[in-house]
């Protein structure tokens, strides 16, 4: 009796023989491959301008070190219970090698923070990205392979892709497909606790979803309307249903527009009360993770949430402060900056990063122990420009100095003109810091010598609060000071003048 193959037995065959014409054509490249490099040398110095290396060109580098998956197998089987598992993609296409290695890093620590498990992560030299697939159709099928073998069931790409891309990407690699943009936009959302917080990511992720809908089968058949054939309640011009929701969308943009607003105004009047009083406000701005809010603490004892993840401050927080003088302060810590931050997500919390433009002051809080310091203080000062702050005053607050390289520290102490190193966690620099802060404050302009009676303490207490005290001396006749104030508390003093006593 003939044995028949089973269908298992054939299936083996089949990826026996893909196997094995998978490896002749990687030979026939890597042949390939050696002949071009070995032409290339030939000629060496006949190019026509500046052409990417063909060896970074043929083939996905991976990037070491990016992997968080654990060796415990029992924690492994939990977590993946709760996380995605991912693998990073990135093309690079200017700068070092470090340098596009170093935002992959920054991407897997995004990642982490929106609670996906890293399995790998690869970059692809081009010039440009690929219009259609992002990386080409040859290294999507690559990618494609990666995601096999390490079981990933999501990709993540180092920049934000047309919706075109998505779609293309996605047929390709056969799991889901999210850029940059989209993961920022998804941390924003667990992070975000205030009402005005979560109107501002939910603005954010409608402007980004809306030209992202996609539609098929019932979604693109026409809603209503026609000729007038289907009787009753179907005469019209119709929409399709993806159109519907593309005009609900819009409509719900409209609405949290207004919502916004209506939160802003209420921000504009205790900034306004604050002017009123010429109380100088401080503005922390700096790049996500950097120790913004641990600096707020360190100066204010303000008690603010302090996580060792990206984006753990999205909503405000204002705390009063004072000077070794004895002057009077805001203090107001701001959500965290990143490399390419999404357009959408700086409209939506313009309204939030106005407390950066409305301050007489900035520290800018800098990673002293972060591989690339000089890019997040790029990043950050592109994203003030945006929010119209180019006037206000900046001391670069260079953090985490206890654990910075001192070359690193040195060398941004020399590039920066207003600098300072300090370390919120240990405590070295706050009181230079401090110190600091005090002579770049903005001082009242007038200078004044009253007598205020005793009967007039509040005025004697407006004085300490809103100007600066130069004397103080307690007379029979009331309270002599020499003092520098605003010219409308200047106004309210002047009917309190000493007559001078003739001699």
């Amino acid at each position: 009796m003939t044995s028949s193959s089973s269908p298992s037995q054939n299936a083996q065959t089949f990826a026996d023989d893909s196997t094995a014409d998978t490896r002749t054509d990687s030979l026939r490249a890597d042949a390939l491959m050696e002949e071009d490099v070995a032409w290339s040398h030939e000629i060496d110095g006949e190019r026509d301008g500046e052409q990417l290396d063909r060896s970074d060109r043929a083939a996905l580098r991976r990037v070491v070190g990016l992997s968080t998956e654990l060796e415990d197998v029992t924690e492994v089987e939990y977590r993946q219970l709760r996380l995605e598992r991912v693998v990073l993609v990135g093309v690079w296409t200017s700068g070092t090698v470090q340098d596009s290695e170093n935002s992959l890093a920054e991407l897997a620590a995004l990642a982490e923070t929106a609670g996906a498990l890293v399995l790998d992560g690869v970059i692809q030299r081009r010039d440009k990205p690929d219009p259609a697939t992002y990386i080409g159709s040859g290294k999507a099928q690559e990618l494609r392979d990666i995601v096999l073998e390490s079981g990933a069931d999501t990709v993540v790409c180092d920049g934000e892709l047309s919706p075109g891309q998505l779609i293309h990407l996605e047929d390709v690699v056969k799991v889901k497909v999210v850029d940059r943009t989209a993961l920022i936009l998804d941390i924003f959302a667990q992070h975000a606790k205030s009402r005005e917080g979560k109107a501002q990511v939910a603005l954010a992720q409608m402007q980004y979803m809306l030209p992202r809908l996609r539609g098929w089968g019932q979604s693109l058949s026409r809603q209503m309307g026609g000729g007038g054939g289907g009787g009753m309640a179907t005469r019209g011009p119709g929409e399709t249903k993806i159109e519907t929701d593309r005009r609900r969308i819009r409509e719900k943009m409209a609405k949290m527009r207004r919502e916004i607003a209506e939160m802003k105004t209420g921000r504009e009047i205790k900034r306004q009360e604050r002017r009123r009083n010429r109380v100088p406000s401080v503005a922390i701005a700096g790049y996500t993770n950097a120790g913004k809010s641990s600096l707020l603490n360190r100066l204010t004892g303000a008690g603010v949430l302090v996580e060792n993840s990206l984006f753990a401050t999205l909503d405000p927080t204002v705390r009063r402060a004072e000077t070794p003088s004895g002057r009077i302060y805001t203090l107001a810590d701001t959500v965290g900056f990143v490399r390419h931050l999404p357009h959408h997500l700086v409209e939506a919390f313009r309204s939030t990063m106005e407390e950066v433009g409305n301050s007489d002051l900035i520290l800018h809080v800098v990673d002293g122990s972060h591989p690339a310091p000089e890019e997040q203080l790029a990043a950050v000062r592109e994203v003030v420009r945006d929010v119209g702050a180019v006037d206000v005053r900046e001391i670069v607050v260079i953090n985490k100095a206890d654990a910075a390289d001192p070359l690193v520290l040195q060398r941004l102490l020399g590039a920066e003109r207003y600098a300072i190193a300090v370390s919120a966690r240990t405590g070295q620099g706050i009181p230079e810091l401090l110190a600091l802060i005090d002579a770049e404050l903005p001082r009242p302009e007038v200078e004044v010598e009253v007598l205020v009676p005793y009967t007039l303490g509040g005025l004697v207490s407006r004085v300490h609060a809103e100007g600066e005290v130069l004397s103080e001396e307690h007379t029979p006749e009331g309270t002599l000071l020499k003092a520098q104030v605003h010219e409308e508390l200047a106004a309210a003093l002047s009917a309190y003048v000493p007559v001078p006593v003739a001699p």
